[in-house]
């Protein structure tokens, strides 16, 4: 009896020391640079203007407040989700008490696509955004970042959904270039590709079937350029909306690109035929 009471308390340990590994992985994987706890913190920094990711609130969890949070948080497009208070727990460290929500907080504030337009043209520049459709992996959007800034991209369109947000891993892959490179948080990718057309965008997508090849297409004036996700490209309707699309010459046995060496190259042709034509008529 003793034997099997012993057995049975070593799979309870092996148990808890699995649970403990997994949750130490979520943290690694979805903790961003800071995490604020507690519903009145969470709706003071909302209203000041941080750059939230998400909010996590624990099942089951209700009143007045809550509703508040929740309003509040579906007015500034973030998104809310319902988790365990197991999640929640393992998120936060020891002693802090989350009152059943968690936000995660960009390690930089958000910024709407009207104010990237207005800067650019402050500066008497054509706007060029980079409009990332499905880019889920860090170090990707941290790299599109480090050349969005060298290129002299004007701002990137972030979807709040099947995207990775701005983390402190992307931060540290930019290698300082998410401090100069105003990113915004789009809800809707095909209503705010109709919106940047009506406002005399041209919107250029990457694809291997591109009607041209990239070094061809005009990257000049209003542009937005659309770089598709790491394994499947845009989405069906995201190509449907552009009103071209490139593609990069591929000569190896390999028919793709990492996304970030894909947006590198565009973003280079842009700067290459704008210098150009700056060049043309200041000559």
């Amino acid at each position: 009896m003793k034997a099997k009471e012993q057995r049975t308390e070593k799979r309870r340990e092996k148990h808890a020391e699995k649970n403990l590994a997994k949750h130490a992985e979520e943290r690694t994987a979805e903790q961003p640079a800071h995490i604020l706890a507690g519903r009145h913190a969470i709706v003071e920094a909302i209203k000041a203007g941080r750059g939230i990711n998400r909010i996590l609130l624990a099942d089951g969890l209700h009143g007045s407040s809550v509703h508040e949070l929740r309003d509040l948080a579906r007015a500034h497009g973030i998104a809310v989700d319902v988790v365990g208070r197991a999640k929640l727990d393992a998120a936060v460290p020891e002693g802090v008490r989350h009152q059943g929500t968690l936000a995660y907080v960009a390690p930089v504030a958000y910024v709407a696509v009207e104010e990237i337009i207005a800067a650019a043209r402050e500066r008497g520049e054509e706007p060029l955004l980079l409009l990332l459709d499905g880019i889920e992996d860090p170090q990707n959007l941290g790299a599109l970042l480090r050349t969005a800034d060298a290129a002299g991209v004007h701002g990137i369109l972030l979807p709040r959904r099947h995207s990775v947000p701005l983390t402190e891993t992307v931060a540290r892959v930019s290698a300082g270039a998410l401090e100069y490179v105003p990113v915004a948080r789009i809800g809707n990718i095909a209503q705010t590709m109709r919106a940047l057309k009506e406002q005399g965008f041209w919107i250029a997508g990457t694809d291997m079937a591109g009607e041209e090849t990239y070094d061809r297409a005009n990257l000049t004036g209003a542009l937005v350029l659309v770089i598709g996700s790491e394994g499947r490209g845009m989405s069906r309707l995201t190509r449907d909306l552009c009103d071209f699309t490139v593609r990069l010459p591929m000569h190896g046995k390999i028919n793709s690109l990492n996304a970030s060496v894909a947006g590198a190259i565009l973003m280079y042709e842009a700067l290459r035929q704008r210098t150009a034509k700056s060049a043309v008529q200041h000559g």
